[in-house]
């Protein structure tokens, strides 16, 4: 059994449009659980009349990215758990590519082909290249590319994208949930690296295909954002690289991505600057707060 797992935040017109692909393309023999992250109204009876393997978990707190996905993951009883944003839109390619990738053990989670929504022949992604340990940076392969076909295969890459990941539940009973100390930004990549580090690969699958409205949750350039990638790019680099190469990422940070970024956002937004600078001054506080070093990594299985 596949279970399918998004989260709503506010956008419910955006939901019933997924759970409207999902309609035509997903497995009869598939669950999809809806996380109806800090919402204003009970929208269970909207989105649970449309199809009966709809189910939605209400949250009056907003969890984020992790928590609300953790409480999916709580709900469901697929063997198989798929994590789609609510801004995307399946299609037929979107499942039995990926079911098969996971046939292999070696296979901790597999990711689709991702294509931009309303540009629906430009690839956002096929896979990531590693990050460098000092700058912090890797790069999404094929990103902006036209799909001529030339990434439809099946290989294996550093990183996961979080718009759409699948795993076996067994995997995720190992290594733990989605980790919640970020909330927002990074936590896949976190989580990639803890199922790497458990002896897994991650996958790339160029045969399946899904359809992404890319940060229509906070925008392209939000405070909410800018906070959260400033400081859940520090805090990832914190967990996962030993402290020579973290002392020189955080140096090469403080003297040049930092400032760079401030300049650039100056002709923007002020609230975009005050956003960086309090994201960089959590991170720091985070670092020197000793009840923070062990951070809440989502759900603990016996």
């Amino acid at each position: 059994m596949l279970s399918i797992i998004t989260v709503n935040f506010r956008q419910l017109d955006v939901t019933l449009e997924l759970v409207k692909s999902l309609m035509k393309f997903a497995p009869k023999d598939s669950e999809w659980i809806i996380v109806d992250n800090g919402s204003q109204k009970d929208i269970s009876i909207i989105l649970e009349k449309l199809d009966p393997r709809v189910k939605v978990i209400v949250s009056e707190e907003n969890l984020g990215f992790a928590g609300g996905n953790n409480l999916g993951i709580e709900a469901s009883k697929g063997d198989f758990l798929f994590f789609i944003n609510n801004d995307t839109v399946v299609t037929k390619n979107s499942f039995e590519p990926l079911l098969k990738s996971l046939e292999d053990e070696k296979v901790g989670m597999v990711c689709p082909k991702i294509h931009y929504y309303y540009t629906p022949n430009t690839i956002q992604y096929s896979g990531f290249t590693d990050i460098n340990p000092f700058t912090g940076r890797n790069s999404v392969i094929g990103e902006r590319e036209q799909d001529q076909g030339q990434y439809d295969n099946i290989k294996k890459t550093y990183f996961g994208h979080g718009a759409a990941m699948m795993l076996r539940r067994k995997v995720v009973e190992e290594v733990g949930g989605i980790p919640e100390a970020f909330f927002l930004y990074y936590e896949e990549m976190d989580w990639c690296k803890k199922i790497r580090k458990a002896g897994y690969e991650i996958q790339y699958n160029g045969n399946a295909m899904i359809l992404h409205k890319e940060s229509i949750s906070v925008g392209k350039l939000s405070p909410l954002k800018e906070y959260y990638m400033t400081r859940n790019r520090i805090l990832f680099m914190y967990r996962n690289y030993p402290i020579f190469y973290f002392i020189g990422f955080l140096l090469f940070f403080m003297v040049l991505s930092f400032p760079k970024r401030y300049v650039f956002l100056l002709n923007k937004d002020k609230k975009l600057n005050t956003a960086l600078r309090a994201g960089l001054l959590s991170a720091l506080l985070y670092l020197f707060n000793k009840s923070m070093a062990q951070p809440k990594d989502g759900l603990k299985y016996a």
